[in-house]
């Protein structure tokens, strides 16, 4: 057995997904890696999920903790892991057996975080035809870095394609309740301000996409505006932990120059504009931004930003009900 190799740290952080969290542990523990511990954290499920936890006995450790959120779940499982390289993979993904061996051939020193593609699958895990994120290439670390510090964004996939360099993640954990409820928030934003993101564009986790899923945009009104709150909270911490560290701090006027961002604030200022969360933000701000996105390149092609202006503005002058089907059209279809 290779003992240089990099020992890697699968936390799952699971809350009544007993459906599912067997196949996540299944997936970590099937591996093609010589080190791997697999940290699942049941964060008070009241369904079937602690005796499928147990199932897995001394192969996994196990904790079982009231219910208190996925931060506290993944700092708990942070805090039992010994992993050079930390995988944060939702209790209702897939990991390929590959996608360690993927990793750790691009792992370097300085690295923050690996980044995979994922393949979107459905609840019995059958292909929905998209992958995310849709590159034709891999950026650069340096082109991941300058897109973040401009536009608060860059190409990335969720929570569970990301494996994080521990030194790197030791900056900032246990995350504290000043920071977004999603552990993936702060992650994703603090990775190209503190160290390279390197990606590689292969389709190694599944995405299960099935409804229930937090990133379900229609579950509620104010989802929208909870991401956009998110983005906000996203650049609190990066400023806070960026200046902690001695780190030059992301300029908060980039907000304005997302694209993701600016469909977020469209949708939340026509869904639910009375819980719309960004105080100096009103419809004619986003028409502002809008007209100036198709100038700002980062990482999109010309094409895809002029469809983002145009829906951007039609959705914005619509009326009321003309927008919400604009809305719905925009966030059902696949990105």
């Amino acid at each position: 057995m290779d003992t240089t190799a990099p020992h890697f740290s699968v936390i799952i952080a699971n809350f009544n997904y007993g459906r599912f969290v067997g196949r996540a542990i299944e997936s970590a523990l099937d591996l093609d890696w010589p080190h791997i511990e697999v940290i699942v954290v049941d964060d008070g499920s009241s369904d079937e999920s602690r005796p499928v936890i147990e199932g897995f006995g001394t192969r996994i450790k196990a904790i079982f903790q009231p219910n208190s959120g996925q931060r506290a779940a993944n700092n708990a499982g942070f805090a039992a892991s010994h992993g050079d390289i930390v995988v944060f993979l939702d209790a209702d993904d897939i990991l390929d057996p590959h996608f360690a061996r993927a990793v750790a051939s691009v792992w370097r020193k300085g690295v923050s975080k690996v980044q995979v593609q994922m393949q979107r699958v459905d609840a019995q895990e059958r292909s929905l035809g998209s992958i995310l994120p849709a590159l034709a290439q891999a950026p650069a670390p340096d082109e991941v870095r300058r897109w973040s510090v401009e536009m608060t964004e860059y190409p990335t996939p969720p929570g569970s394609g990301n494996a994080y360099a521990r030194d790197f993640l030791e900056l900032f954990f246990p995350i504290g309740p000043e920071h977004d409820s999603s552990t993936d928030s702060t992650c994703l934003a603090l990775a190209p301000l503190l160290g390279d993101v390197v990606t590689v564009l292969q389709p190694l986790v599944l995405y299960r996409q099935h409804g229930e899923n937090d990133s379900n945009l229609f579950a509620s009104p104010g989802r929208f505006g909870r991401e956009v709150a998110r983005a906000m909270s996203r650049q609190r911490s990066a400023e806070s932990i960026c200046d902690a560290l001695g780190t030059p701090p992301p300029d908060k006027a980039r907000l304005r120059s997302s694209r993701h961002l600016l469909q977020l604030r469209v949708a939340s200022l026509r869904m639910d504009p009375s819980g719309h969360p960004l105080p100096e933000d009103n419809r004619r701000v986003a028409l502002i931004d809008a007209l100036h996105s198709v100038t700002r390149r980062g990482f999109d092609p010309l094409s895809k930003r002029l469809v983002v202006a145009l829906w951007s503005i039609a959705t914005l002058t619509a009326p009321r009900p003309l927008a919400n089907r604009l809305v719905r059209w925009r966030f059902r279809a696949a990105p």
